[in-house]
C-alpha cells in the first residue's frame, strides 16, 4: 500500500480499542490494522499551511504558516488560555469564527493519564479530546455556556489541579492506582468559588478509553521528521496522536499537520 498526502490531526472513532484514521490524500487508512507491521513515513520537504494552503518554508503552532500563525483565529490566544476568550462579547480575532466555535457550551472536565489533569473543550469534543490526549479515563466536572467562563473555572482549579499531560509517562503507561472520578468530581467542585457551582454537570458517565498497543516502551524517544525524514520501523501502537514503534521510538503526528509525506506499508 502507498498513499501520498499531507499530515492533520489523525481522526479517531470512539470504540475500544480506539480507532484510527489517517487521511492521505484520496485515502482513509485504518491505522490500526497498521499495528506489528513494518511501515514506512517519507517527508518529501514539502509542507503546507492547515489553515491558508499555502507552501511554508516552516511549520508554527501545529501546522500553520508564520502569517496564520499570528493573524488567524485558530491560533488565538484564548485557544490556549480560554479564560481570555471574548467570543461572548462580539470580539476576537475573527468574531464570526469565535462566535461559532467558542459562543456555545463548554465543558471543563477531568482526565486520568498517569494523574489527574483539568481542562477545557467544547461539548461537541467529548470524547476526542480525551482520546487526543490519550487519557484512560475521564467525566466532565461543570457544564458551561461560553468558553471564557469555563476557561475561568480551569483558572480556579489549576490551584489544585495540573492542567498539563505528561506525555512521556503516558506512552509508557505509567498509571496511578484506581480512582473513584465521581468521587473526585465531588472533591473538585467543592473546591470552587460559590458563583461556579452551579454550573455542575448532571452528567456522572466515567468514559474508559483503550488504546491501540501490542507494546509500551520502558523508555521513549521523540522522532522528528526534520531531523529524519525517513522512518521505517515496527509500529507497536497509538495512543493520544502519537505513533508508537519498536525500540520505544515515537511520533507525534498532529505536531506535524501540513507535512507532505508518503505512507508505504
Amino acid at each position: 500500500m502507498r498513499a501520498l498526502g499531507i499530515l492533520d490531526k489523525m481522526p479517531t472513532l470512539y470504540i475500544n480499542p480506539v480507532q484510527y484514521f489517517l487521511p492521505l490524500g484520496n485515502d482513509k487508512i485504518a491505522v490500526n490494522e497498521l499495528i506489528g507491521k513494518n511501515i514506512q513515513l517519507r517527508f518529501t520537504g514539502n509542507i503546507y499551511c492547515t489553515v491558508c494552503s499555502k507552501k511554508t518554508y516552516k511549520s508554527f503552532g501545529e501546522g500553520m504558516c508564520y502569517n496564520c500563525f499570528m493573524n488567524s483565529p485558530e491560533n488565538a490566544e484564548c485557544i490556549v488560555r480560554p479564560e481570555l476568550c471574548e467570543a461572548h462579547l462580539g470580539k476576537g480575532r475573527d468574531p464570526e469564527w469565535e462566535k461559532r466555535a467558542h459562543f456555545r457550551p463548554h465543558y471543563v472536565y477531568l482526565a486520568q493519564t498517569n494523574a489527574i489533569k483539568v481542562g477545557v473543550t467544547r461539548e461537541d469534543q467529548i470524547p476526542t479530546r480525551w482520546i487526543d490526549q490519550g487519557a484512560h479515563k475521564g467525566i466532565i466536572i461543570v457544564e458551561t455556556p461560553y468558553r471564557q467562563l469555563a476557561g475561568l473555572i480551569e483558572v480556579a482549579l489549576k490551584e489544585h489541579l495540573s492542567d498539563k499531560t505528561n506525555w512521556q509517562r503516558m506512552l509508557k503507561n505509567e498509571a496511578i492506582g484506581e480512582m473513584d472520578l465521581v468521587q473526585e468530581k465531588q472533591r473538585v467542585i467543592d473546591l470552587l468559588p460559590e458563583e461556579y457551582r452551579q454550573y455542575k454537570s448532571a452528567n456522572d458517565e466515567i468514559v474508559e478509553l483503550i488504546y491501540p498497543v501490542i507494546e509500551y516502551p520502558a523508555k521513549v524517544t521523540s522522532l522528528s521528521f526534520d531531523k529524519m525524514p525517513n522512518i521505517e520501523m515496527q509500529l507497536k501502537g497509538i495512543r493520544g496522536q502519537y505513533f508508537i514503534f519498536e525500540g520505544g521510538n515515537v511520533i507525534n503526528i498532529r505536531k506535524h499537520s501540513g507535512y507532505e509525506i508518503e505512507l508505504i506499508a
